[in-house]
């Protein structure tokens, strides 16, 4: 009886130690197989994972090269402006300004348009500031303030400038004021399209010098080349003749107008026309 129950119990033993074997080798085949599988996952996981983080870096960074380049381009066209509107500003100051009040230029009256009256006109309380109005020889002077310009009645006008002498003509200057340095904030009353003339005082006879367009987008010192070189002449007179405005329904305003080119004796003593 007691070898039936040892044997019993060497029998319990054995099974146990068996079913222990059965599940701790299949469990361990799993996780192995489990482990393996990740190990074999990896080289295209993380090559994947690199690739995607290196796609957005290069994104960012080509976003930000072209943000550069945009800022660049756009610095360039604004360095080229101002020096575009430097070089005008100093050859306007450099040449000879035959137009200057100081220098002996007068306005002939006579073939001049009459000033705008803004008294006539109840526009007047809006713009109190132009009035009492300036006179044709204010577009002879420096003093270029809003408001310190000529003004003639409606869109289409004249100014005849007698210059101190007789000049072989080769450029015209007009300035006008910027939009920012208005007080309505507008220039609508800036000449548009203009002719040049050049006029003898002894005569009615007006030779064609050149048609342009102030343009109020552009900057306010623009110089225009004139016609004068095939048959180069001197002039006594400068006619300005403006055709249009920019759009005011009342008046015109020049502020200011110069006049650049060679007087005839000095014409006289260089072997050719002097552009």
């Amino acid at each position: 009886m007691a070898l039936l129950k040892n044997s019993f119990k060497v029998f319990t033993l054995l099974l146990s130690l068996a079913l222990a074997a059965v599940f701790c080798g299949t469990a361990l085949s799993g996780w192995s197989l489990r482990t393996k599988g990740l190990v074999e996952e990896l080289p295209s996981v993380f090559p994947e994972g690199l690739k995607t983080l290196w796609n957005s870096h290069t994104l960012i960074e080509t976003q930000k090269l072209q943000n550069l380049l945009q800022e660049v381009t756009q610095l360039r066209a604004e360095i080229s402006s101002l020096k575009e509107f430097t070089q005008m500003a100093l050859e306007s100051c450099v040449k000879t300004d035959w137009a200057l009040k100081s220098s002996g230029a007068t306005i002939d009256t006579q073939r001049t348009s009459q000033t705008y009256d803004c008294k006539d006109s109840c526009v007047c309380r809006f713009l109190r500031f132009f009035w009492p109005a300036s006179p044709p020889d204010t577009i002879l002077q420096p003093n270029v303030l809003p408001g310190n310009c000529w003004p003639f009645k409606g869109h289409q006008g004249q100014v005849v400038i007698r210059l101190p002498a007789r000049v072989y003509l080769t450029a015209i200057t007009v300035q006008h004021i910027t939009k920012e340095a208005s007080p309505s904030g507008t220039i609508i009353s800036a000449p548009k399209d203009i002719a040049v003339f050049g006029v003898d005082a002894d005569r009615e006879e007006e030779t064609l010098l050149g048609m342009f367009t102030y343009n109020v987008e552009k900057d306010p010192i623009q110089t225009f080349p004139l016609k004068n070189m095939l048959l180069p002449r001197a002039f006594s007179h400068v006619k300005l003749l403006v055709k249009s405005n920019w759009g005011n329904p009342w008046y015109t305003c020049i502020y200011r107008v110069k006049v650049h080119g060679k007087m005839e004796n000095q014409k006289a003593s260089t072997k050719g026309p002097d552009i």
